[in-house]
């Protein structure tokens, strides 16, 4: 049995570098679209978005009645390639500014959420660069870690000790139990969409154990 991570732990998760608690989650089914794959790529991707999805029981759509798409996932080979994305810098104030940044903390992945009036997430954007090891990963491990980093608005140390999927003994990479049970708690629909308070982490907490207690 997987040990459920303690309330401060959890807490630790949806906190940001200046030690404020923001915890978010989808208010609206999800509507994904790839751009820079090839088409080979596109059914274990999308696979994998809806397995992740279906096992929160959280949805996906086919169009979102206010945005058409709102999670946007962008495979770069360069960060380069931001600038010259047509009309990204409209629906991404400081654009600019940003590539220069990702260039020199040379990242792999970068997330951009908006938010409702509710605070829960209404959109997502997604930027993958495709270089090294990242490069090598199989579609659908890639998917499957996209979607668990877009499902909920972590913090930046969320994955610094863990790591979001795990291999089995059979060589297959799921998603890693811990996050897997946060992220059930986190999309129980009595709980709120969003919070700002660290004292949420509780209410995870306490779901998490009544899900381990029932199953």
């Amino acid at each position: 049995m997987i040990e459920t991570p303690q309330p401060e732990t959890i807490e630790s998760f949806f906190t940001r570098e200046n030690g404020s608690f923001h915890f978010a989650r989808w208010g609206r089914p999800i509507v994904p679209v790839v751009f820079g794959t090839d088409e080979s790529s596109l059914p274990p991707l999308k696979g994998a978005f809806e397995a992740v999805t279906a096992m929160i029981g959280h949805k996906m759509a086919e169009t979102d009645p206010e945005l058409g798409t709102n999670l946007m996932v962008f495979f770069l080979q360069d960060w380069e390639e931001l600038a010259a994305l047509p009309d990204l810098d409209q629906m991404i104030p400081g654009l600019g500014a940003l590539v220069p940044r990702l260039i020199a903390a040379k990242a792999t992945q970068y997330r951009i959420f908006r938010f409702d009036d509710q605070g829960a997430i209404r959109a997502s954007f997604v930027f993958i660069r495709m270089r090294g090891a990242q490069a090598q990963l199989p579609a659908e491990e890639i998917g499957l870690e996209l979607m668990v980093k877009a499902l909920l608005d972590w913090g930046p140390s969320a994955f610094a000790a863990r790591t979001p999927l795990v291999r089995g003994r059979d060589g297959v990479a799921r998603v890693n139990p811990v996050f897997a049970d946060v992220i059930r708690a986190a999309y129980d629909p009595v709980l709120p969409p969003a919070a700002r308070d660290g004292s949420h982490a509780l209410r995870l907490f306490a779901r998490m154990q009544r899900d381990q207690a029932q199953g």
